[in-house]
């Protein structure tokens, strides 16, 4: 079998442009690391881009949970009030289920009424 041919000024070049690096970038311990480095930020599975949408969603969570504790503390605080206030009970009656006293009358109006006369 024939060996490809060589071409020494080739490698006399590279081995020039190799030579003529800093130190630092020879280092075997800092390529060692760099790699390492690219590897974990951009190839594992815990890269950087899964870590910052991880921690976004973790934000969203957190502020859901505030914003359900405090609904939870107005819940609570309305069951008190009604456990203890009979005009509470009564304002809550009429609101929620449209109960009314005798002899009187319910007009209901929705929200999003439109003039049938336009």
């Amino acid at each position: 079998m024939q060996q490809p041919d060589r071409n020494p000024q080739l490698f006399s070049r590279i081995r020039k442009k190799i030579q003529s690096l800093p130190n630092w970038l020879k280092n075997k311990y800092f390529l060692s690391f760099t790699g390492f480095l690219v590897i974990l930020l951009f190839f594992d599975k815990n890269n950087i881009f899964n870590q910052i949408e991880r921690t976004r969603d973790l934000q969203k969570l957190q502020q859901s949970k505030a914003s359900y504790t405090q609904r939870i503390e107005q819940e609570k605080q309305m069951l008190q009030d009604l456990q203890k206030n009979p005009r509470a009970i009564e304002k809550f009656a009429r609101e929620n289920y449209l109960m009314k006293r005798p002899n009187e009358e319910i007009f209901l109006i929705p929200e999003n009424y439109e003039n049938p006369k336009k």
